[in-house]
């Protein structure tokens, strides 16, 4: 099976390219994002269904700004233009596009002209939606119908439905432009004629397909983490290929309450996957043993998980041919890497520190197409545990980076039970799947002096980092009521003897990162 004629998103370096490229697939249609250097033979060399431009920093006018080849126009393949990408286009066909000094940042009243075209109609007259643009188009090109302005855009939209092209000044694909999904589903359905045939369904028989020409008869084994990316990833190749699959999971003993069971056990009977379980967990802490630096421990964490996967895989690979190597990669993986072109990268986030280039296993990445959203739509629909389906983004190198000081069993312990508690009452109070990622993490090497009972205590202090994000680019921190703080407060230090104190990180990223170390 082929993959379907993509929708291809041009990067003008708008921070939202891959959520454009998401709510095109949230649309049921597949979507790809391409840089805007790539020429357009390049693009229509790829057979596009249609082409969206991205907004970006840069102004039209700038000498080195990024340019529209008209050519794009004449190829008869159907065009959505977007605040930058809007300008570029207007200015490629002929349109004006002027510095009018009128700026409009962020929420702005959009007014929907008589003529409302496809995209905006039955819609209200005034719209809430987002901009951010300095210079605007004050002229449409030839043969294109103005449907909306706004204060300081007097022309804020156009269509050209002969030519199936059309453009807008602000951003629909933001939760902040009201309808905004609705236009952009009218421009994929309604005036480029896509169907909307990329489901859950179609991902996955496409897929098999894929992995059973590209695997035949040859043995694969994949790294199981115990995250959601590899989880699927192996029940994709299982559904292909069956027994020729066995997957390793490394027990580094430095997983949260409850993980290493969910693997071992519920994944298991999920998937009826053959699963060498390797229980390294002593080697790992013999190997953390009094070492606080952040980067050393991730070093050491890298190179023991290396060595463990190594044997386990010469282990193996002595029982069969074993020729693939099973990768979680994601979509925005190969977009961050610049499209991965050539040969994919194992990246450490995957695979803890990453594997040694000598392993010579050719990779399989069946999830490489994909968004997080939707492998967790594959998970559902594999029929995975949810709770591994939903289990928040987890680093690599586990609790170890989640405990400020050195490692061992008696921090990890506290660790654990703290963790399980915040994560219990998320959950009870039906917020898990609204926050990206919630690390608690351990001071270690701090004390601070409280009281518990009837006298004084000296324990550490934890900190709740609660996160909201799209893609882990950049976050901040999730407002959760204070009621379900107060409840994890109480029930850390309540149940958790050596904590007597716990705060809450309100940083958002940028400046500080989700994880702490």
């Amino acid at each position: 099976m082929s993959t379907p004629r993509p929708v291809l998103v041009v990067d003008f370096g708008a921070q939202y390219a891959q959520l454009i490229a998401r709510r095109v697939r949230e649309a049921k249609v597949y979507s790809e994002i391409v840089p805007h250097t790539m020429s357009v033979a390049e693009m229509l060399a790829k057979n596009p269904a249609a082409i969206v431009l991205s907004g970006g920093p840069a102004s039209v006018y700038a000498p080195d700004a990024p340019r529209i080849d008209a050519g794009m126009f004449d190829a008869g393949v159907p065009v959505f233009g977007i605040c930058y990408g809007f300008q570029a286009m207007a200015q490629a066909l002929g349109g004006t596009v002027a510095k009018t000094g009128n700026r409009e940042y962020g929420g702005t009243p959009l007014h929907t002209r008589p003529e409302a075209g496809v995209l905006l109609r039955d819609l209200p007259d005034d719209l809430p939606v987002w901009m951010s643009h300095g210079d605007c188009v004050t002229e449409a090109p030839a043969g294109f119908t103005v449907t909306a302005e706004s204060a300081g855009a007097p022309v804020a939209a156009f269509e050209d439905l002969a030519g199936r092209r059309a453009g807008v000044q602000f951003h629909p694909e933001v939760g902040h432009t009201a309808h905004g999904q609705e236009m952009l589903t009218r421009f994929l359905y309604d005036i480029a004629g896509i169907e909307p045939t990329w489901t859950s369904e179609n991902i996955i028989d496409e897929q098999v397909a894929r992995i059973r020409e590209q695997v035949g008869d040859k043995e694969v084994i994949c790294g199981l983490s115990g995250g959601v990316d590899s989880a699927v990833a192996a029940a994709l190749v299982h559904k292909a290929v069956g027994d020729q699959l066995t997957c390793v999971f490394v027990d580094h003993g430095l997983l949260r309450a409850g993980e290493a069971e969910q693997v071992e056990k519920d994944y298991v009977a999920a998937t009826g996957i053959k699963l060498k379980v390797v229980d390294a967990q002593e080697r790992f802490l013999g190997a953390l043993a009094g070492v606080t630096d952040p980067e050393q421990k991730r070093k050491i964490i890298g190179r023991e998980f290396i060595r463990v996967f190594e044997a386990a895989a010469r282990e193996i690979a002595a029982h069969g041919d074993v020729e693939f190597l099973v990768q979680g990669t994601l979509y925005p993986d190969v977009v961050e890497s610049g499209g991965g072109a050539g040969t994919a990268n194992i990246k450490s986030h995957h695979n803890v520190g990453g594997l040694p280039e000598d392993l010579k296993f050719a990779l399989v990445e069946p999830l490489r197409t994909l968004f997080k959203d939707e492998v967790r739509t594959l998970g559902l629909q594999l029929g995975l545990p949810e709770a591994m389906v939903w289990r928040h983004p987890f680093p690599g190198p586990g609790l170890a980076i989640r405990i400020i000081g050195a490692v061992d069993e008696e921090r990890l312990a506290v660790l654990r039970k703290a963790d399980l508690i915040a994560r219990q009452e998320l959950s009870a109070a039906g917020l898990d799947r609204g926050v990206w990622q919630f690390p608690v993490v351990l001071l270690a090497d701090v004390r601070s002096v409280g009281v518990q009972g009837d006298g004084r205590s000296y324990g550490h202090p934890v900190v709740l980092r609660p996160v909201s994000s799209e893609d882990a680019m950049t976050a901040d921190w999730s407002r959760l009521p204070y009621e379900v703080i107060a409840r994890i407060s109480t029930r850390i230090t309540n149940e958790v003897a050596e904590v007597n104190r716990v705060v809450l990180d309100v940083t958002s990223k940028p400046p500080g990162t989700i994880e702490w170390e």
